[in-house]
């Protein structure tokens, strides 16, 4: 592959005092707004429909109950109740482990802007299915649409990270990937606020609930096709360069994209030996083991780290605490916006602490809240003050799941592989991710059951396990390109990545690419 030296002028412009200086890149209106019309329209769904359905809740039941009453002229048994409420609640995860699985063959076939706006329909579909549900008098209609919709989060939460990461200049890709789980935040918090119960959450108001869900996907379906395609993909897997070229001077802002041309066309060149890898595939390859040993420990952390248990218990112990039963929305509502705000410092910091320190202080932060969230369930009975000490540490808990946990394990899965490995490897993240969310929400009622306030102790050793794995083995990945961050790997994985002769190596980005012709394989 030949090289072009560029001109003095543009040589110029990368260099002072005879030392290379990198152009930053900077956030663009264009690459704005393609950040926020795809996190609206499709991670925007995840979260919504995560908490739409429980301020409805008992309104939903007495819906199910009904219509069977009109149906069979008897009452619903509670046993039935509580297994098609529970089909309502695990259709959802459910449904994003099969999502999921789709993202590969959708995303090599579509593309990921292709692919999110035909998931357009997973959103759409389900919306207008709920909120006729009640005029058709079929709950099975919500079970179902529940699984559809489940479908769409799983495709988002996939498909979004990767589509950003690819568009974004190495030196923003975390705080662009972050507004991700920034709009995810924001979906709760807005199902929480509409679930209020002179709102929406109310007897008239909750099919209209349930159906707002159709708007960000109409809005991403109208807008986003006016945004880029991923550079990337059109040059590394399309083969398109003119394209890629018009679509980075389109980001960027500025005419002269050959270095990052440059970077693109050495990690094709050092993916030429391997193709595009299936998933059978990914897991047989020995230089990619530790990636995929690390995206499966940070993902099964982040959702068996308590998260969902936490938010079960949120209500009884607000309650505990001596707030009203018809206050504990409202308190509800202000721990979303916690959240919110939490992932809003994430985005800020992310490029100036990094991904590591990020991730190692979060679980850190989860495993203490976890263990003083133990000690003060089983104090709270006998010390007055000590149920405000278990709302403490939901809120502490919260933070620190928001600050890392919560955001970083799909921007830093995006960041460890290269360009066609990536969609195995977000494939594999994802179903870990919703399955293990789904095992979580089966177990979690056994679980406390049989240990009851101790089950959080549990939580607490797995929060322990993930950061101490973070810190030994995953390296830190901000500012470095995709290239960069699998070299990193290399040695643990005991292999060496290889260009043929005549590419162009990038090393920490301290070699001006231009001041290089030719150089041999390494």
């Amino acid at each position: 592959m030949k090289v072009t030296t560029a001109s003095n002028t543009t040589m110029a412009e990368y260099k002072k005092e005879g030392k290379p200086v990198e152009r930053r890149g900077r956030l663009t209106v264009v690459l704005g707004l393609a950040t926020f019309i795809s996190t609206f329209g499709s991670s925007f769904q995840y979260g919504y429909n995560v908490a739409v359905i429980n301020s409805p809740s008992p309104f939903m039941q007495q819906f199910y109950n009904t219509t069977y009453m009109e149906r069979y002229n008897s009452p619903m048994e509670e046993d039935f109740l509580t297994l098609l409420w529970s089909l309502s609640v695990s259709m959802f995860p459910l449904g994003g482990f099969f999502g999921s699985i789709m993202v590969a063959p959708l995303v090599n076939k579509l593309g990921r802007k292709g692919t999110l706006l035909f998931n357009n329909i997973f959103a759409i579909v389900p919306a207008v299915m709920m909120g006729v549900s009640e005029i058709a008098k079929s709950y099975e209609i919500i079970i179902v649409a529940r699984f559809i919709v489940g479908i769409c989060a799983g495709l988002a939460s996939n498909v979004v990270p990767m589509y950003l990461s690819e568009l974004a200049p190495k030196n923003l890709r975390g705080a662009i990937c972050i507004v991700t789980e920034l709009l995810i935040t924001s979906g709760i918090l807005l199902a929480q606020t509409l679930g209020i119960r002179h709102i929406l959450g109310n007897g008239t108001g909750w099919t209209l609930l349930l159906g707002l869900t159709g708007i960000p996907a109409v809005i991403e379906l109208l807008l986003l096709p006016f945004f880029p395609e991923s550079p990337r993909y059109m040059l590394i897997q399309k083969g398109d360069e003119k394209r890629a070229r018009k679509i980075l001077q389109r980001l960027r802002g500025w005419e002269d994209v050959d270095e990052e041309l440059l970077e693109m066309r050495l990690e094709e060149q050092s993916e030429k030996a391997e193709g595009r890898l299936t998933v059978l595939n990914l897991l047989s390859q020995r230089s990619l083991r530790w990636q995929l040993i690390s995206i499966i420990v940070i993902n099964m952390g982040q959702q068996l780290s308590g998260v969902n248990a936490i938010f079960y218990y949120a209500n009884s112990i607000y309650a505990n605490a001596g707030v009203r039963q018809n206050d504990i929305q409202y308190v509800t509502v202000g721990t979303g916006a916690v959240n919110v705000c939490m992932v809003m410092a994430a985005v800020s910091i992310v490029e100036s602490s990094g991904r590591k320190l990020l991730l190692v202080c979060g679980f850190a932060v989860n495993c203490v809240a976890c263990v003083l969230f133990t000690v003060a369930l089983n104090l709270q009975d006998s010390v007055a003050w000590m149920p405000y000490v278990s709302i403490a540490c939901v809120v502490v808990y919260i933070m620190g799941h928001a600050i890392g946990p919560g955001p970083l394990p799909f921007l830093v899965t995006s960041e460890m592989f290269r360009q066609t490995a990536r969609p195995a490897a977000l494939m594999i993240a994802g179903g870990v991710h919703w399955l293990s969310n789904f095992i979580v929400g089966l177990a979690f009622p056994y679980l406390e059951k049989g240990l009851g306030n101790y089950s959080f102790l549990i939580f607490a050793f797995i929060c322990l396990v993930t950061l101490v794995y973070i810190w030994i083995v995953v390296p830190e990945t901000k500012n470095k390109t995709f290239l960069e961050i699998s070299q990193m790997f290399d040695k643990r994985n005991k292999v060496e990545i290889k260009l043929d002769a005549g590419d162009l190596p990038l090393k920490e980005s301290k070699e001006n690419p231009w001041d290089v012709a030719k150089v041999t394989s390494f």
